[in-house]
Order: structure tokens, then sequence, then C-alpha cells
């Protein structure tokens, strides 16, 4: 199994070391074989993580409540289409996945655990764009099932953090868990094609050294550490993914950049966290 996993022979369950943040940028990665992103989710089970989940936790920026909710779905997760003005085709796609209530009530379980006092199940709601997006590259046959996390834009880094670290047990039950977002995201701001704006840069670069060097507290922290923090985030909902697969990962977790491409201003930086042997 090499040094990511440690499979139980009795329960047959692979238990996960790794955590990931992917950066999932614009829908049209869904279609444009243009974005350096695509290629790289694809090869996703080819070149970065080989073993196969029990289900799948991602969280997304793409869904925003005031308490930590979980969606629990008893049968396939419906295609949620949150955006528009794109290709027809594109609301034609469709990614059934499993939906996945056994791990939405140990979800909540966790996180109620951890003392937040309350946990919602949403009953109805299926996967935003900014979880099937990627898990359509990543895992094509969408047989694996899956649970989305809300994120509360009203909290801080540090709440994530923490919310992360309450389901950290779950890679022991072999779920994988996923942040999905933007390194930077400034819709308001795209910038050019071809060019990068100085803000973008830094902030991506500030991200990258502050992960690799393990100043978690900075990241929990960087409205106040990070340059032009608002700018690259004038709403945290793309970046608090990267909260909860942080803690998720462990304490002392080791990061690792996994893949660095450009979309204008919106940076595709993706992330692998490691949890210390």
């Amino acid at each position: 199994m090499g040094e990511a996993v440690i499979a139980s022979q009795e329960s047959g369950i692979v238990h996960l070391k790794e955590t990931f943040y992917i950066s999932h940028g614009s829908p049209t990665l869904s279609i444009d074989d243009a974005l350096p992103a695509r290629p790289f989710l694809k090869s996703f089970k080819e070149t970065v993580f080989s073993q196969r989940p029990k289900s799948i936790l991602i969280i997304s920026g793409h869904w925003e409540t005031s308490e930590p909710t979980v969606n629990f779905i008893q049968g396939p997760n419906d295609t949620i289409y949150d955006f528009y003005g794109f290709p027809d085709h594109m609301y034609k796609l469709k990614y059934p996945a499993p939906g996945a209530p056994e791990l939405a009530e140990k979800v909540k379980e966790l996180l109620e655990a951890s003392g937040i006092k309350k946990v919602h199940m949403d009953i109805e709601r299926g996967l935003d764009h900014g979880a099937w997006v990627p898990l359509m590259l990543m895992y094509p046959e969408a047989d694996i099932p899956v649970c989305q996390l809300s994120v509360q834009t009203e909290r801080d880094g540090t709440h994530h953090y923490n919310m992360g670290k309450a389901l950290e047990p779950l890679k022991q039950e072999g779920v994988l868990i996923i942040g999905s977002g933007s390194a930077t995201h400034n819709l308001g701001n795209r910038g050019t094609f071809g060019s990068v704006a100085s803000w973008a840069w830094d902030f991506d670069n500030w991200l990258k050294e502050s992960l690799l060097n393990g100043r978690y507290e900075d990241i929990n922290h960087y409205e106040e550490t990070a340059p032009s923090p608002k700018l690259a985030h004038p709403w945290p909902d793309h970046f608090f993914p990267l909260h909860v697969a942080m803690g998720a990962a462990g304490v002392d977790a080791k990061a690792e950049l996994i893949h660095s491409s450009w979309s204008r201003n919106m940076s595709y930086a993706s992330y692998k966290f490691v949890e210390k042997a």
C-alpha cells in the first residue's frame, strides 16, 4: 500500500493519511482542456492518490450556511448548476455519485462532540459545481459515495480549522477529505489573459511558503498575516475549505504543493496534507 496508507487486515478498510485542497476555479474546468488544472485532476488517481477511498467528504466554497450543514442523501446526488452564462452543454453534465448518509451522520456526530452546538442535515441538496466539477475529473465513474459539508463565511479560519480537527478520525475509516475552493478568488478583478496581478502573485507565494513551512496559524489568521488578503479573497468562501483540509490532516501535518497554474488572476494551486508519521 506504500507510505501513504495503513491497511487494516481485519476490516479491509484503508486508513488514509492524506487530505487535499483543490482549486477548482471556473466551472469551465469541466470542459476546457486548455486549463492546465484539468489534466492534473484527470490524472489524480494515477499521479497523486492511487488508493480508492470508501467515501468522500468534500467541503465546497459554493455552499454557505450560518451553521455547519451536511447533505444527507439516500440515493444518487443531484447535480447542481449553480452558475449562469456558460455553454449549454455544461448544463447537461451529470455527476450522480451515491449519497453517503452514514458519513453525514458521522460528520454531524464528530462536529457536535467537538463543541459545535448545531449541525444540520439537508435531505434534498445535491452537489454544487465546487464539488462535482473536480470530482468528475478525479473520479469520473461517479461510483464512490459523496457527502458535502458547508462553510460558514461569517466565522473565521480558526473555526474551519477546528472543524477539520474534529473530522480527522474519518480518515481512519477510509474517508477522503477534500476542500474545494480557489487559492485566489476575486471575480471582480479577474485581470487579463496571459498576466497575473502582483497582489495575486504575492498572496499565492505567501500561501505556498506558509503551508510548506508549517505556519498554519498564519493561515488561520490570514487577514492579518497575508499580503492583500481582501484582494485575493474579497469573500472567504473559497479559502475556508483549505482550513478544513488542513485541520483534518492532524497536528504537524506536512503540506505539499501538488499543482500550480493560473487563469488570469485566479490561482489553481492545490495542496496535499499528510499527517505526521
